[in-house]
């Protein structure tokens, strides 16, 4: 019955312990995520580990999916409310400074994600998933390459904000995003 989506008497167990890996490794990190802590925090006995999952690799990249498609249809939301170059900028500008940018443990989690990633080709298909799905909602206003380079500029602005003592202002981030957005559009 390895990797069965229900079990017979908790069909939310499968999305509990998926959650909990999260919590886990929010917590401890990959490296710390064992199958007893995800058991425990998911409130599951240590068996449900093997039922629902084949491996530590499965629960993993599950659990990273949860967030990168958590994280995509926030971003995804913004750039679709988004009618013209203008507001697509503003949504950028959003996202990388707004309170959906993601939360300190979201962000924890992003850093694990690209760590882990670096390693392991299995999830590293699930961050590259992720940057297409980013890619694609900026392709609906923008080219793709001011697209692909927008999309490296929100990681990375992220990350240095969420880790600056003075973070780049709302009103630097835009000119920034506006730079790379009408400079980049000009090119060749």
């Amino acid at each position: 019955m390895t990797g069965s989506s229900r079990g017979p008497n908790d069909p939310g167990r499968r999305d509990r312990i998926i959650d909990a890996a999260l919590d886990v490794i929010a917590e401890h990190g990959v490296a710390g995520a064992t199958h007893r802590r995800i058991a425990e925090a998911a409130s599951v006995s240590l068996g449900s580990m093997t039922y629902y999952f084949d491996g530590m690799q499965q629960l993993l990249i599950e659990a990273f999916s949860r967030l990168a498609e958590t994280m995509s249809v926030r971003y995804r939301a913004h750039l679709e409310a988004a009618e013209t170059t203008e507001q697509a900028r503003e949504a950028v500008v959003e996202i990388i400074c707004g309170t959906d940018r993601g939360s300190p443990r979201e962000l924890i989690l992003c850093y694990e994600l690209y760590a882990f990633a670096s390693r392991n080709p299995a999830v590293l298909s699930v961050t590259r998933s992720w940057m297409r799905a980013s890619r694609t909602s900026l392709s609906k206003h923008f080219d793709p390459r001011t697209a692909r380079a927008l999309d490296a500029l929100v990681e990375g602005l992220s990350i240095h904000n969420s880790m600056d003592d003075h973070p780049m202002t709302r009103e630097d981030v835009a000119a920034v995003v506006e730079a790379v957005s009408t400079g980049l559009g000009q090119l060749p």
